[in-house]
C-alpha cells in the first residue's frame, strides 16, 4: 500500500489529543451475532462515542456494523471511523476447502478466487478487513493450525499468500481498496509461528537467523511485495524474545530492512501475554514493550489505552513512535474509504452463498483433492454401477466446512458426501449404512462398490486442537479392516485438515481419496472426483509421516554428515530410525492421476551462469517437457528444484523454485518453462543485520511431479 493520504492524516493527527491517538491504536471484541447489546459492548460502545477506539473485531452484518459506526462517526469528537475486522480464513457465506486443501491444488487460482468471493461477501456485511491468509511454513502436523497453512514449502506459501491477497485486495498499490469488493488483508502470524515445539500451540520457537530468514519470512515478504495492508504478529518466541516485543522481527526487518508502512495488529490478547512469557513485569511494561518494538495495535486487551498517556509522560514511549503507528492505522482507514464512505450499504449485503459462489468452492473442493492410491483402477466409479455403499461415520455428515469456517459454518450446511454421491449417480442404488461395524458391512456386502468415509470431524484441528496422535479416531482402522475383509472392492475418501498417519491400514485400501475438508460444496466436490467429471490432480503440500515418532520429516531438510542411503538400507552408523523405514509414508508434491505422465529432463537454456550476472538481474531458463502417456485427459503438476551442492551454510537437500499444473489430453505434451533469479540461486546467512549471497559452485536442477523427482541436470554458478 502506498504511503498517500498524508497531508489529510497529518491534519488529523495535529488536532488528537494523546488519549484519542492511543484510541485509535485500541481493538476490542464484539460477542455475539447481533447489534448492540451484549457481552463486551458496553466497553466498546463508550470508546466508540468518546473517540478512543481504533477498531473492532468479531461483528459483522450491515446493519450492526452501520449502528456502530454511527457512533463513531456521529458521536464522538473528530468522527474518526472504525475499522470492522473479522477471521474469514476460506470464507464467509461460502465456505471454500481449508487453506492447506487449498495448497494441494497447487494452482493460485484456486487461492484467488476463495479471496475475490470472500471479499465480496464479507465488505457488503460491513467489514472491512480480514486476519489472512495465514503464511506458516511448517512442518509440524500435530499442530493444529496447519489446516490453515499451505503446508511445508515457503515458495508454494508465498504463491498462495500473493494469490489470496490480490483476491481480497486487489492491485498491490492499494487502488481498489475502497471497492466494494475489497477487503484489507492480514499476514499473519509474524513470524515462526509454525516451528512451536511439539507443534503445541502458542509454544517456543527457537530458530537461527539463516532458517528464520530462508524459511519462515519469505511468504511474508512476499506479501508485502504484493501490497499487503496489515500483519499480525505471532504469539509465539522467537529466540526467545517473543514476537509481540521483538524489535528485531517487527521493526528491523518488517519496517526497516522491508520498508512496510501498513500497521502490525497483536494477536488476541498478545499484548497481555508478555507478562506470561516473563518478558515483561505487569501491563504498562508489556504496552512499553509492545510499541517500542514496533507493534501499532493492540487486540483485546487494553495495556496500550490504558497506560499510555502515563508512559508518554515520562518518556517510556515516544511521540514519534506514538504518532507513527497511529498515521498507519489511519492510513489504511482513508484507502478503504471509510472517511467518505463510512456506512455498509444494508440494502447491497450478501445474504447467503449465490449459485456463482457455489460453483467456485465446488470447483476449488474438487482441485485441491489428492488421489493417494488407486490399485486396480477401482477410480473412477462408472455412474452405470447398479449398486453403491457409501459408509463410514463421516459418510452423512454435513459439517464438512473445516476449521475457522466464518458465518456461513454456523448457517449453512456443507453437502454431504452421502448426498453428493447420490445426485452424482442417480440411476445408481446408493446404499448407506447405520453408525455400527455391522451395519457398514452389510451395506458393503450389498454393493458392487462401497465409498468408505472417514477422517478427522472439523473440531479435532484449527487453533487449539493440538493431536499427539495423528491417527485416524477410534474405531476407523477397525472399520476399514471390516470393509477390506469383505474382498468386495472399495475407496477410501479421507475428510481431515492435518496429514495423519495412515500405513497401519493403507494396503489393504484399494484407492485413497484425500478429500480434506472441503467446504460447503464438499460432497459435489468428492463426487465429481470419485465419478471423474474431474479428475485428480493435487498435490500433498506437505508430507504425510509413517509414524508420530518421526515428526518432523519434510522434503527441504538439510544432509547431515552421514546421511541414510537407500542403497545400503542396513549400514548402521547413519541418521536413521532402527524401527521405521526412512522417509515419509508420502513425499510433498505426491499425487496420483487417472491418467499416467512422464516428464522430460530440466533443461536449461545455459550450462552456466555468474554471480555478477545474477545480481544484475539475469535469470537462467529452464524448460521442462511433460506428456500423458495414458488414456485420459488429466492433470499434472510440474515442479522444480535446486539443490546447491556446497555452500557456505548446508543447504536444503530440494528446495521448490517453481511449479505449474497443466492439463492435457492423451498423447499431448507440453513445455513448462521456469526462470531461476539470485533468489532461487542464493540464500540468507546467518547475520542478524540480513546478508543474502550467491556463492559460486555446482546447482544440480530436479524435475518431476514431487519433491521424490529423479530427472536431473547441473548448472554451475561462476
Amino acid at each position: 500500500m502506498q504511503r498517500t493520504y498524508e497531508d489529510k492524516v497529518k491534519a488529523l493527527l495535529d488536532r488528537m489529543t494523546a488519549a484519542e491517538k492511543f484510541g485509535q491504536l485500541q481493538q476490542l471484541t464484539w460477542t455475539g451475532d447481533t447489534g448492540p447489546g451484549g457481552g463486551q459492548t458496553a466497553l466498546t460502545e463508550a470508546a466508540a462515542r468518546a473517540g478512543l477506539l481504533g477498531s473492532v473485531l468479531n461483528i459483522h452484518g450491515a446493519e450492526h456494523t452501520n449502528a456502530l459506526q454511527r457512533m463513531a462517526v456521529e458521536e464522538s469528537r473528530l468522527g474518526i471511523p472504525l475499522l470492522f475486522g473479522l477471521d474469514v480464513i476460506h470464507g464467509f457465506w461460502t465456505t471454500f476447502p481449508i487453506p492447506l486443501a487449498q495448497a494441494a491444488s497447487f494452482d493460485p487460482a484456486v487461492a484467488g478466487s476463495d479471496a475475490e468471493v470472500s471479499a465480496k461477501e464479507t465488505r457488503s456485511n460491513g467489514v472491512h478487513w480480514t486476519f489472512s491468509p495465514m503464511m506458516d511454513v511448517t512442518h509440524e502436523p500435530r499442530w493444529g493450525r496447519i489446516a490453515e497453512s499451505s503446508g511445508e514449502d515457503p515458495y508454494l506459501n508465498s504463491v498462495l499468500a500473493v494469490a489470496r491477497i490480490h483476491g481480497y485486495q486487489g492491485p498491490a498499490d492499494g487502488s481498489e481498496l475502497a471497492s466494494a469488493d475489497r477487503v484489507a488483508a492480514c499476514a499473519k502470524h509474524f513470524v515462526a509461528y509454525g516451528g512451536a515445539e511439539g507443534g503445541r500451540d502458542y509454544n517456543t520457537v527457537d530458530v537461527s537467523e539463516q532458517r528464520l530468514r530462508n524459511l519462515y519470512l519469505p511468504p511474508f515478504k512476499a506479501a508485502l511485495d504484493a501490497g499487503v495492508a496489515t500483519v499480525m504478529a505471532a504469539f509465539n518466541t522467537v529466540s526467545g524474545v517473543p514476537a509481540h516485543g521483538n524489535a528485531h522481527t517487527m521493526d528491523s526487518i518488517l519496517k526497516q530492512e522491508w520498508g512496510f508502512e501498513g500497521f502490525v495488529v497483536s494477536d488476541y490478547t498478545g499484548v497481555e501475554e508478555l507478562i506470561a512469557h516473563g518478558f515483561a513485569e505487569d501491563g504498562a511494561d508489556a504496552a512499553r514493550l509492545a510499541l517500542n518494538a514496533g507493534l501499532d495495535m493492540e487486540m483485546v486487551s487494553t495495556h496500550l489505552a490504558d497506560h499510555g498517556e502515563a508512559l508518554l509522560a515520562d518518556g517510556r514511549v515516544d511521540e514519534s513512535r506514538l504518532d507513527d503507528a497511529v498515521a498507519r492505522i489511519l492510513r489504511l482507514k482513508f484507502a478503504l474509504g471509510l472517511f467518505d464512505h463510512p456506512y455498509a450499504d444494508e440494502s447491497a449485503a450478501v445474504t447467503a452463498p449465490t449459485a456463482e459462489a457455489r460453483a467456485a468452492a465446488r470447483t476449488a473442493g474438487a482441485r485441491s483433492m489428492v488421489l493417494l492410491r488407486n490399485e486396480d483402477a477401482v477410480l473412477p466409479l462408472s455412474r452405470e454401477t447398479a449398486t453403491i455403499a457409501v459408509v463410514g461415520p463421516l459418510a452423512d455428515s454435513d459439517d464438512l466446512h473445516g476449521t475457522w469456517a466464518g458465518p456461513g459454518g454456523l448457517r449453512f450446511p456443507s453437502v454431504s458426501v452421502l448426498d453428493g454421491v447420490r445426485e452424482a449417480a442417480s440411476g445408481t442404488v446408493v446404499v448407506p449404512a447405520g453408525p455400527g461395524v455391522a451395519e457398514a458391512v452389510a451395506a458393503v456386502e450389498s454393493a458392487d462398490v462401497t465409498v468408505l468415509v472417514v477422517g478427522e470431524p472439523p473440531a479435532l484441528s484449527g487453533e487449539a486442537a493440538v493431536r499427539s496422535d495423528i491417527g485416524l479416531p477410534a474405531g476407523q482402522e477397525e472399520l476399514i479392516a471390516a470393509v477390506a475383509a469383505t474382498g468386495k472392492p472399495f475407496a477410501v475418501v479421507l475428510l481431515n485438515g492435518r496429514p495423519l498417519t495412515i500405513g497401519g491400514w493403507l494396503d489393504s485400501a484399494p484407492a485413497v481419496l484425500e478429500a480434506w475438508h472441503p467446504g460447503i460444496e464438499a460432497g459435489h466436490a468428492v463426487a465429481d472426483v470419485l465419478f471423474g467429471a474431474v479428475g485428480p490432480g493435487g498435490k500433498l503440500p506437505v508430507s504425510f509421516p509413517r509414524s508420530v515418532g518421526q515428526i518432523p520429516v519434510y522434503y527441504n531438510r538439510e544432509s547431515t554428515g552421514r546421511p541414510y542411503r537407500a542403497a545400503d538400507p542396513g549400514e548402521k552408523y547413519v541418521s536413521k530410525y532402527l524401527d521405521l523405514e526412512d522417509g515419509p509414508l508420502f513425499p510433498f508434491g505426491y499425487g496420483l492421476s487417472y491418467t499416467t505422465f512422464s516428464t522430460g529432463e530440466p533443461a536449461p537454456d545455459r550450462d552456466s551462469v555468474t554471480v555478477e550476472e545474477l545480481e544484475r538481474g539475469a535469470a537462467v531458463e529452464v524448460a521442462v517437457e511433460v506428456t500423458n502417456t495414458g488414456t485420459r485427459t488429466g492433470d499434472e503438476v510440474v515442479q522444480l528444484y535446486v539443490h546447491d551442492v556446497s555452500a557456505s551454510i548446508a543447504q536444503p537437500l530440494r528446495r521448490l523454485c517453481g511449479f505449474e499444473r497443466v492439463t492435457l489430453e492423451p498423447g499431448a505434451s507440453a513445455t513448462v518453462t521456469f526462470r531461476l533469479g539470485a533468489r532461487d540461486l542464493g540464500f540468507w546467512t546467518n547475520d542478524p543485520a540480513g546478508t543474502f549471497t550467491v556463492e559460486p559452485g555446482r546447482i544440480d536442477l530436479y524435475a518431476g511431479t514431487s519433491s521424490a523427482a529423479g530427472s536431473r541436470r547441473t548448472l554451475t554458478v561462476r
